[in-house]
């Protein structure tokens, strides 16, 4: 086995973030897919989605240059019926994780589990149902529940919880991360609204506000450098005021922000696939698809190649900072490259 490959900025490429369909039981109102846009067609399968073949075929390949992380997404990868399947022939080295809306999980957690899944990503934006049916056009929310609570069950810890922080879910906020300090087995990921995907930048707030809430009833603060993320730590409302606060007595809230931070780009390790078997270098551009053409394990691994070695950060690099402060394009990167059609 090869080393990771890197791009020219020194970044290793370590794990790759796998779409298995643009197909999706919920319509959330912040959807980005991937940063694809909204491409979501009909709940039948469609012939574009790349095979159970494809996927274990790029997976043997990528682990061949030291790719040692896989996340599994969508749409919603659990419509995929042959999910288990994929997941069972995934490279027994790689750690396998997926992010899902939960709605399928009851029933099927443990099934996952056996067949290799380390760990799960559910997309839960608030703690009211009202609130969950208005961003999710979806009557799903205590099948959600209780997938979370099947998923904390099958061992498929810690389960995170994915919010996304923007207006319609920002009154939440408190609720979640109570919710999270007090169930044990459950993290919180706050995400940072990224309208420059989504649109409507009026809903967006000011994540900082949310971190200096967090500061200021946390129990214990980390910063991971490399992300340039923080973690706080929330009491439970059964821990002592003088306990050392961990997963037995409180939760972990992390925040997610990588609008317009150069760190958290400098510091991707990720290639993402579409359902479509294009790979993608960076989630907010759409001009660096690539096709892998009939996935023979050398178009992968010329493709995967060619991929890495044209990797750019793309704030700090991509966009730059004009004499105004402001993010606008940098002309060296403007390229046409093969697109999907």
């Amino acid at each position: 086995m090869d080393g990771p490959l890197e791009d020219e900025f020194g970044r290793e490429v370590t794990g790759v973030r796998v779409s298995l369909t643009d197909r999706c039981n919920f319509d959330c109102v912040y959807c980005h897919n991937e940063g694809l846009g909204d491409t979501r067609g009909p709940m039948e399968p469609d012939d574009n989605e790349m095979t159970a073949d494809d996927v274990v075929r790029f997976l043997e390949v990528v682990a061949e240059f030291g790719v040692g992380k896989v996340k599994f997404t969508g749409g919603e990868p659990m419509l995929r019926q042959d999910l288990e399947e994929i997941i069972r022939r995934t490279p027994e080295a790689m750690e396998v994780s997926m992010t899902t809306n939960g709605t399928f999980l009851p029933g099927r957690a443990e099934a996952l589990k056996d067949a290799g899944l380390d760990r799960v990503n559910v997309s839960q934006d608030a703690i009211d149902p009202d609130a969950f049916a208005e961003i999710t056009k979806s009557g799903a929310y205590e099948q959600v529940l209780e997938g979370v609570e099947a998923a904390v069950d099958a061992g498929l810890t810690p389960v995170k919880l994915n919010m996304v922080v923007f207006k319609h879910t920002a009154g939440y906020v408190e609720g979640m991360v109570e919710h999270a300090a007090n169930n044990d087995g459950l993290r919180l990921q706050l995400i940072e609204y990224m309208p420059e995907l989504t649109g409507n930048p009026e809903w967006n707030i000011d994540i900082q506000r949310v971190h200096d809430w967090l500061a200021n009833i946390s129990a214990r603060i980390e910063h991971r450098e490399m992300h340039d993320r923080t973690r706080y730590w929330i009491a439970g409302d059964d821990a002592a005021a003088d306990e050392q606060i961990d997963e037995s007595n409180g939760g972990m809230v992390e925040i997610v922000d990588p609008v317009e931070n150069p760190t958290f780009c400098a510091n991707c390790h990720r290639v993402r696939v579409t359902h479509e078997g294009y790979l993608k270098g960076c989630l907010n551009r759409n001009d660096d698809l690539r096709s892998m053409g009939e996935m023979s394990r050398e178009e992968i691994r010329e493709t995967f190649r060619e991929t890495v070695a044209n990797r750019v950060p793309y704030y700090g690099e991509y966009m730059v900072r004009n004499e105004d402060g402001e993010w606008v394009v940098n002309d060296d990167y403007l390229s046409s490259p093969p697109t999907a059609d």
